[in-house]
């Protein structure tokens, strides 16, 4: 049994991993997923991580699950914690001192003109698109400005899982950006940028596998 942490992304919520928590638990895994402090004005990147390390508490073999612009945050929970490994899914890739406003221009990101669902959920059911849309939250200035305090990428074994129909970090773009600053070569999964909510079980298979080595 291993402890999955699951962090959300940028305007996101613990919700977010509902349905992977629940396929997670019923294989004899335990999930941590909070909410993190997207509101406090007053709270940085270590205020995030902090947050999900408190949640983890004591536990082992945890596995850290970051999505989306929570791939600034889940390094930083690998450094406090005793991880086995470090999950990104379709996310932001940090460099040390790089604030996450600069990512943007830093990797050449360009965005598609696009609404939300097209753009987010397109493959998500649509009773869960309306529900992700009416949690969403706004996010606080600071942890999106001061950089990224880690001099280097943890010491901890890393996959990427990026999603070949994701419109918001196309999979070119993505596998360019895998390949620059990780200097791995990504896994790949069918859907929207929203895996958690269109695909939940298919990537749960995926998170387990990684630990039996299916995957």
């Amino acid at each position: 049994m291993a402890t999955f942490a699951l962090i959300h992304g940028g305007g996101g919520s613990a919700w977010d991993w509902h349905l992977v928590e629940r396929e997670l638990r019923g294989r004899g895994h335990d999930v941590v997923a909070v909410d993190l402090p997207l509101g406090d004005e007053d709270a940085g990147l270590l205020d995030y991580a902090d947050t999900v390390v408190e949640a983890v508490g004591d536990r082992r073999d945890v596995v850290v699950v970051a999505h989306s612009w929570g791939g600034f945050v889940g390094p930083l929970v690998c450094a406090r914690t005793r991880t086995e490994l470090l999950v990104l899914v379709t996310a932001m890739i940090p460099a040390p001192g790089e604030p996450p406003s600069a990512w943007w221009g830093d990797t050449g990101f360009e965005q598609a003109d696009l609404d939300t669902i097209e753009l987010f959920l397109h493959d998500v059911p649509p009773d869960l698109a309306a529900e992700s849309i009416a949690r969403s939250r706004e996010h606080a200035d600071k942890a999106l400005v001061e950089p990224w305090p880690l001099e280097a990428w943890p010491d901890v074994p890393t996959r990427f899982l990026l999603c070949r129909d994701d419109r918001f970090f196309t999979p070119e773009f993505m596998r360019r950006v895998v390949r620059d600053r990780l200097g791995i070569t990504p896994d790949e999964i069918d859907g929207s940028h929203a895996p958690m909510l269109a695909r939940p079980k298919e990537l749960a298979d995926r998170l387990e596998g990684y630990l039996t080595g299916r995957s």
